[in-house]
């Protein structure tokens, strides 16, 4: 029997979240759910991003089923960026369906470069969410003094050579976020983890494994 894979449309606060929605193969069991966000609209952001696809498919293969979805304004979603503000709303929206469609079950979530803000912020803002990966977080430029006080388990994982968020950066956010956390280095040559999407994929499907972060 195929893996379930569904195209869909999500009611979010500016009108429809166009969505895909994918569960592990057969005959393994949905262990969690996961909603994944792409990176940032207005510099060609998908859900269909190479390195979302990958977080995707990791968590496909550690049971979970997934949420991957466009942002307002992207694709055939309804609305317009709207600064990362708008952003965490669809997020919050997508989290929702999620949560009615697999009562019970831990859900988390993470997301890309962008959507790894946007991960962070919704997550840190929702006692109902597990754990969240945030991959790529653009840490030379966004501001995440918040995380000092957030208690969600947070799982980075980080390119060695990214030009949005050096290790440098990306260390001093890891070192001043509130545990529980843990931190994974990719060696790859850029932000986008050129020749290193099996690395990104391996860590993942390690943060998904593994016990809450400490």
């Amino acid at each position: 029997m195929a893996r379930k894979l569904q195209s869909l449309y999500l009611l979010g606060p500016s009108g429809r979240l166009e969505a895909l929605y994918e569960e592990p193969e057969p005959p393994h069991r949905i262990e969690r759910a996961c909603v994944f966000c792409h990176p940032h609209p207005q510099y060609g952001g998908t859900m269909h991003n190479k390195v979302v696809y990958r977080m995707a498919r990791a968590a496909r293969y550690s049971g979970a089923a997934v949420l991957r979805f466009n942002f307002r304004g992207v694709g055939a979603s309804s609305g317009t960026y709207d600064g990362g503000r708008g952003e965490q709303d669809d997020l919050r929206a997508a989290v929702r369906y999620m949560h009615d469609r697999h009562a019970g079950i831990p859900l988390l979530v993470g997301g890309f470069s962008f959507g790894s803000c946007a991960s962070l912020r919704v997550a840190c803002g929702d006692p109902s969410v597990e754990r969240v990966i945030a991959v790529g977080t653009p840490t030379d430029l966004a501001d995440l003094g918040f995380l000092r006080s957030c208690g969600c388990p947070k799982h980075f994982v980080q390119s060695t050579r990214d030009e949005y968020g050096s290790r440098e950066s990306m260390q001093r956010t890891f070192d001043m976020a509130a545990p529980p956390k843990r931190i994974r280095w990719v060696e790859a040559r850029d932000h986008f983890f050129a020749d290193a999407l099996d690395g990104v994929e391996q860590a993942v499907r390690s943060a998904l494994g593994s016990a809450a972060a400490r």
